[in-house]
């Protein structure tokens, strides 16, 4: 069984590309999803990883089983569903950053039940990492993963939860209260500054890592963008700095984040360590279009931390 599982929808993305000479803006197909992301880049990054989702019996869904099977990311407990297609969404671009329009009513996932839930190969892992959009995507998905997270807990196996808040698909309040009670029964929180400030109401990167903290959470990572990360603990917190790099579409940069992180804590890691590789994963992962062709191998993360020092 796989030592990291992680949890979610995965989507057919179509990721907006600078106009060409005519003026054209085209699109590059390509496969994407906030926890999928999270397991492809800890499977790039050496760590045994597998995905829980359902995906529907369609093109997009053959799409990922070979993604995955070319990544070595585990599809023993992805579920093919009859009926249902399975979600996508399309990336544009802006002076004010990247946005996303999403088509997912209906998802195969989207329809995923706490009696999907592979409670086995949970209690066999090691970590099992969530975040906000798994359980935004309807309410048994929701239900799901606080049964995923229960089974887990159980069983001694650590669980990470990534905040990847969608104002879109929940209201606020809800959004606010779900997140928060995955986070008080997580072990990792991997928050960003901007989500946190929504989510919490705070502005200071000090006070939220003080309520996460407060929730119970023992090791709060807050992302702190091009500046880096901020590792909370109850007996202090670091700052890890990020790294510059050419960047031109940080869609995955936060599942890449939490990926590399994974991996390097599942290889023994301390948080600083672990942290400092996932920083220059995630700063890599911007070079390039699209949410998975840019996660970087173990092999060029080393390389860049090298140069950089």
């Amino acid at each position: 069984m796989p030592d990291i599982l992680c949890m979610g929808e995965p989507m057919l993305e179509l990721n907006q590309q600078p106009p060409g000479p005519d003026g054209r803006i085209l699109y590059l197909e390509g496969q994407g999803g906030d926890t999928s992301n999270a397991a492809i880049a800890a499977a790039r990054s050496g760590a045994s990883a597998g995905y829980i989702t359902a995906i529907g019996q369609d093109r997009p869904g053959d799409g990922f089983m070979a993604l995955w099977q070319r990544e070595g990311v585990s599809t023993e407990t992805v579920l093919r569903h009859p009926e249902a297609q399975t979600g996508m969404y399309i990336v544009t671009h802006d002076e004010r950053g990247h946005d996303f329009t999403f088509y997912r009513s209906g998802s195969a996932a989207s329809r995923y039940r706490p009696g999907d839930v592979p409670e086995a190969a949970i209690r066999g892992a090691k970590l099992l990492h969530l975040s906000g959009i798994s359980q935004a995507i309807s309410a048994s998905a929701c239900d799901a993963a606080f049964h995923a997270i229960a089974v887990a807990k159980a069983a001694g196996v650590r669980v990470s939860y990534d905040t990847n808040l969608r104002l879109r698909l929940w209201p606020a309040a809800r959004a606010a209260a779900v997140i928060h009670a995955a986070i008080a029964q997580a072990d990792i929180a991997l928050p960003s500054l901007e989500d946190a400030r929504a989510l919490t109401g705070l502005d200071a990167p000090d006070a939220i890592a003080d309520a996460y903290l407060r929730l119970g959470c023992p090791l709060v990572l807050l992302k702190l963008g091009a500046k880096g990360v901020m590792v909370a603990r109850p007996d202090g917190r670091v700052l890890v700095p990020g790294r510059k790099v050419a960047a031109v579409d940080a869609t995955g940069a936060g599942d890449t984040f939490a990926g590399a992180f994974l991996a390097r804590t599942v290889a023994g890691d301390d948080p600083l360590l672990a942290a400092r590789y996932a920083n220059a994963a995630a700063a890599l992962s911007t070079t390039g279009y699209g949410a998975v062709a840019p996660i970087p191998r173990r092999a060029e993360v080393e390389a860049f931390l090298a140069v950089e020092g």
